[in-house]
């Protein structure tokens, strides 16, 4: 019978020293940029700074609500019908370099496609747990598992974001899987979006300058293969120690985005291989003891709900990481906990509290 045990400490404190070291290369990597924009070099990290509050306190105070009072349908069709509402009403703000990512009340603004991941998560896990017999039924499983995840992925994709669509695309298909789908099932639908991605990736011109910039960024060094050679020489330049804190000069305006996208680049100068081996060794920590949580849970609710959580932030991690390193080409997808990123920083930790509360049964 499963019993109430103590808070997973490895899983607690892996993610508050991410949050830390967030904390950290967020104002190292975003000084002289809000200096120059804001007349204070604290104007990031003071923003971050309380968001990683805001979530933390909801971290705490998540992982003391019994996960079971989200399996119920009174909770999961509302959750999804705002997420959806809230990805529509972005589509009514102003754009912000072309894009309808951000929903905004003055000084204050959140993206609601970091809602969105979460809830595809409970959605699935609500409604997966008693379908694992019937896990082959395209109509009465298959097909109504995935129609919120459809949903989500278009509209990401209009505002536009792949990268996050592509999370969401991940996540759903491994959760599925996890319940027992054939792999052919994620074939076929392999080859029903391989339009879709074609011409996301190939009739869309700066996806596809993208895709060309990571296959030879020397063709043209300063201009579209610009960001990819500077994240490289960033990471170079570290070497096995980094140059130090607040050391870095890639991200005197070399670095796109250095507090957000590339952030990892600049930690990977300042801290060189040994910061990033431990920056990964943490993400591995949280993967290990999510995974654990979901794998020794007899609840399938709490199975799908811990593995969906950890395969989100794994999935996200992977894919951010990558594009630093150049393995994949340049998305906009953040380094969960450490990049810039309020809605990110705050709905990342309320998922840790959710899943420090499934942790606490085990068997």
């Amino acid at each position: 019978m499963a019993k109430r045990v103590g808070v997973d400490k490895w899983l607690f404190g892996a993610t508050l020293v991410l949050t830390v070291i967030g904390l950290l290369m967020v104002f190292s990597a975003s000084a002289v940029m809000a200096k120059e924009r804001f007349g204070s070099p604290y104007a990031f990290v003071i923003r971050q700074s309380i968001w990683a509050a805001l979530g933390l306190a909801a971290m705490v105070g998540l992982m003391k609500i019994d996960y079971r009072r989200y399996n119920n349908p009174n909770v999961v069709f509302p959750t999804v019908a705002v997420s959806v509402l809230l990805l529509l009403v972005a589509f009514l703000m102003h754009d912000s370099h072309a894009t309808h990512r951000w929903i905004r009340f003055g000084a204050l603004s959140f993206q609601p496609s970091e809602i969105a991941k979460p809830a595809l998560v409970l959605f699935l896990a609500w409604f997966l747990q008693n379908r694992m017999q019937t896990i082959e039924d395209f109509r009465g499983t298959i097909l109504p598992a995935a129609l919120p995840s459809l949903i989500f992925i278009a509209l990401i994709l209009k505002e536009p974001d792949l990268g996050t669509a592509l999370v969401c695309a991940g996540v759903t298909a491994l959760m599925l899987y996890l319940a027992g789908m054939n792999m052919r099932w994620l074939g076929v639908a392999a080859l029903a979006s391989a339009p879709v991605l074609y011409f996301m990736l190939f009739r869309v011109k700066w996806r596809r300058d993208r895709i060309l910039a990571f296959l030879n960024p020397e063709s043209d060094p300063l201009g579209k293969g610009f960001h990819i050679i500077q994240s490289l020489i960033a990471v170079g330049t570290g070497g096995i120690s980094g140059t130090g804190f607040m050391d870095s000069r890639q991200k005197l305006f070399y670095l796109p985005e250095p507090h957000t996208d590339y952030i990892f680049a600049v930690t990977a100068e300042e801290f060189g291989l040994i910061g990033t081996i431990a920056i990964v060794g943490l993400f591995i920590v949280l993967g290990y003891r999510g995974m654990r949580a979901a794998i020794l849970s007899k609840d399938p609710f709490a199975r799908f709900l811990a593995f969906g959580i950890t395969a989100t932030l794994l999935i996200q991690a992977f894919f951010n990481i990558s594009v630093v390193l150049a393995l994949v080409p340049t998305k906009g997808i953040t380094l969960p906990f450490i990049s810039y990123g309020g809605t990110s920083l705050f709905i990342m930790l309320a998922s840790i509290g959710v899943l420090l509360n499934v942790s606490r049964e085990v068997d």
